[in-house]
């Protein structure tokens, strides 16, 4: 039985007036399903209401999209004859075409707590349209599966906002998207008509499988709710030669490359504390993406404490022994990295210019936290009252 009852039952249970009167567009995908596995779009309908779009993020409708810059086409939905609008295609915000069929857009999307995952930009470009074009905007809350009590990480500099990075706020934030939604709405300045329905039974300090609620994928990547605890730092990998287990069966736990020599990486990390996890040592070979069919020498992270585990952090540590390592072999990966061609992508994944020359000089990862725990301070505070949960 799940503890926590989701957005799209306390929406239903209000009927607001809208439900039934207004032309209704849905931004979902597969993971759109409630305790009982029931779409979202299925249960608006089930109640009435005018559904005559459908809107996908990145991965498509379906998830079954893999890749970073693999696009989704539109489609007509066969059973509703209703158009379904791709948010990762041709455009990646929605036109004044595609919202012209609706007066309200539902978002249910279950987002993964961490800033470059695209879900919440896209949220943020839905908003920014929706208030160009008097859209009401309506979102249905989901757990943040990694919890919403813990942020790590410094914030984004705008001069590298991007489609992996769109507001100031840290890598794992600690918000879900509800609270996101209103964040952005307010603190920064979208002012478009947005209303939210939050859930009942989540709490700050939970993690998805406190939930009682099932996990589907929302992404092909994210296979298990313990990748999305090792995600946001993790994904830092994306930035570098290094597989970070993109065509194995435990992306993102698994990590590694050909040239990896665990044994020195094991020595460098004795003196270094890595908190609430254990690596073990691992061989895999990648079936897509880097390093695919060659053997890769690495690690698997297995959690052992996610309350004490600092994802962020320690993937930044892991990538200065790598540096310190094998810097020889060792490179950050050349643009381009989600529609961005100037940049390095680490530099769009980090949200900084200069935070992996630091990693490159040897800087302590300590040292880096204290200099950015005073713009996350300023984040809790700006933060604090766009929170729904205790």
């Amino acid at each position: 039985m799940a503890s926590v009852q989701l957005g799209i039952d306390n929406l239903l249970a209000t009927q607001p007036a809208w439900l039934t009167t207004a032309r209704v567009g849905l931004l979902s995908n597969q993971a759109s399903v409630d305790a009982c596995l029931r779409h979202t779009r299925d249960r608006l309908l089930e109640y009435g209401a005018r559904l005559t779009a459908i809107f996908a993020p990145q991965h498509g409708y379906f998830g079954e999209q893999q890749a970073n810059m693999v696009e989704s086409d539109d489609f007509v939905d066969p059973r509703l004859s209703i158009p379904v609008f791709s948010l990762y295609g041709q455009t990646r915000q929605p036109t004044e075409a595609m919202l012209s069929h609706i007066d309200v857009l539902v978002v249910d999307l279950q987002d993964v707590g961490t800033r470059v995952y695209t879900f919440g930009t896209t949220l943020a470009f839905c908003l920014e349209a929706a208030r160009s074009h008097d859209v009401l905007v309506v979102v249905l809350d989901r757990p943040n599966p990694i919890g919403g009590r813990l942020c790590e990480g410094n914030l984004l500099d705008l001069e590298l906002r991007s489609f992996v990075g769109y507001f100031p706020v840290p890598m794992r934030h600690g918000l879900t998207m509800a609270e996101l939604a209103r964040l952005y709405n307010e603190a920064f300045e979208i002012g478009a008509p947005l209303q939210v329905f939050a859930m009942n039974g989540w709490t700050r300090d939970m993690v998805f499988r406190q939930t009682g609620l099932y996990w589907v994928p929302p992404s092909p990547n994210l296979p298990t709710p313990e990748s999305t605890l090792v995600y946001p730092g993790q994904v830092i990998l994306e930035g570098t030669n290094l597989s970070e287990g993109r065509g194995t069966t435990t992306p993102f736990e698994l990590w590694g490359a050909p040239f990896l020599k665990p044994e020195r990486i094991s020595k460098f990390l004795a003196h270094r504390e890595l908190s609430g996890c254990v690596l073990r040592t691992a061989r895999f070979i990648p079936s897509f993406d880097k390093w695919q069919g060659k053997s890769c020498a690495g690690f698997q992270i297995h959690l052992i404490n996610p309350e004490l585990y600092r994802p962020y952090s320690t993937s930044l540590t892991l990538i200065q022994a790598v540096l310190t390592c094998h810097r020889e072999d060792f490179h950050w990966i050349s643009p381009p990295y989600e529609y961005e061609f100037n940049h390095l992508p680490i530099e769009i994944i980090l949200g900084s210019t200069d935070l992996h020359t630091q990693l490159e000089a040897g800087v302590a990862i300590q040292e880096l936290e204290r200099s950015w725990q005073p713009q996350l301070d300023e984040y809790h505070q700006l933060r604090r009252p766009y929170l729904l949960y205790p």
